[in-house]
């Protein structure tokens, strides 16, 4: 039976991580990285926090392979890390999945990160032969394929794949008995519940609809956010984090709405208030699922930018669409 560890067994790796958040990627720098003549000068930035020279996917790749690695083998629990990876698998699932229903290749848009790699993961669907994976997971890809065959609804095949990724994290925070990791991940599925639930509503779509695609586990049950009509969300969510962003979601909630960019940032900013209180617990798994979240969290925030810088963009308008910072 899985034990909890105790916090001063994270002693060591959570003064480490005190010392490298000093890298992490601040307001500051992201500015600079903006405002930057060109690529080259923004690239420089990241040199400062520890990124290696190269293009943008490969860097990033190979940042996120790293963060993985030095926290598996410095965390006294490993599984800490699976949380955060388990979501790679399930986009690969889909990804594999999708290119085999129209005969094409999946391998350019299969994603590195998660606990299987890829090109396995690829080579062992084609086989027939998903060993080395968690039976949750086996089974998640093999009924999602059967409601893509024959013409089914992808939509239904990605809902199954969604619950089992979710299910399989909360699965692990139990096991760990992390009330701070459980906190996260129940966090997260209300988010991902409020977000389905707006755009459902914009969609003029009927609660029954919105009752077969909301996600098990969260802090709010998928029946109070179902019986809820789009303007009174505010209502559902009043009493927890995500208060802000369910008062813009209700008012954004209507068919035709405005662009949904404020909304989706409140939403991923909720998320990231709760995992930066772990800055404030001096040692324990707080410390590594902050830090782990952080790093997510600046990938996401480069890509932003860079994609920003390329498509034009002013930088008041790049500014706009990045989240708030974990330091």
């Amino acid at each position: 039976m899985s034990h909890r560890r105790k916090d001063t067994d994270y002693l060591v790796i959570s003064a480490r991580i005190r010392a490298m958040e000093n890298k992490l990627l601040t307001r500051e720098r992201m500015d600079r990285m903006i405002d930057a003549r060109d690529d080259a000068e923004a690239m420089k930035s990241l040199a400062e926090c520890g990124y290696a020279e190269g293009p943008l996917d490969a860097v990033l790749a190979q940042a996120r392979a790293e963060v993985f690695k030095d926290m598996e083998q410095g965390t006294p629990d490993p599984r800490l890390v699976e949380v955060f990876q388990i979501k790679y698998d399930y986009h690969n699932a889909k990804t594999i999945l999708k290119a085999q229903a129209v005969g094409s290749s999946p391998e350019r848009l299969l994603l590195a990160g998660g606990r299987y790699s890829p090109a396995q993961l690829w080579d062992s669907w084609q086989r027939e032969s998903l060993s080395g994976t968690s039976e949750a997971f086996r089974r998640a890809m093999e009924q999602s394929a059967a409601a893509l065959a024959d013409g089914g609804d992808p939509q239904q095949a990605d809902l199954i794949l969604d619950r089992a990724c979710y299910l399989e994290m909360e699965r692990l925070a139990k096991e760990l008995k992390s009330p701070f990791l459980q906190g996260y991940v129940k966090l997260s599925v209300d988010v991902a519940n409020l977000r389905t639930a707006v755009r459902v509503h914009r969609m003029g779509r009927e609660s029954d609809f919105l009752r077969q695609v909301l996600l098990p586990g969260g802090n709010v049950s998928e029946q109070a956010i179902a019986a809820a009509r789009g303007d009174n969300l505010g209502e559902v969510f009043r009493a927890g984090p995500l208060s802000r962003a369910a008062e813009l979601g209700a008012k954004l909630a209507q068919p035709g709405g405005e662009s949904l960019t404020a909304f989706e940032r409140e939403c991923d900013n909720a998320l990231t208030a709760y995992l930066a209180a772990a800055r404030r617990i001096p040692f324990g798994e707080e410390a590594v699922i902050g830090y782990l979240y952080a790093k997510e969290q600046e990938f996401t925030a480069i890509r932003a930018i860079f994609a920003g810088r390329a498509a034009g963009l002013d930088g008041d308008t790049i500014r706009s669409r990045l989240r708030e910072t974990y330091v």
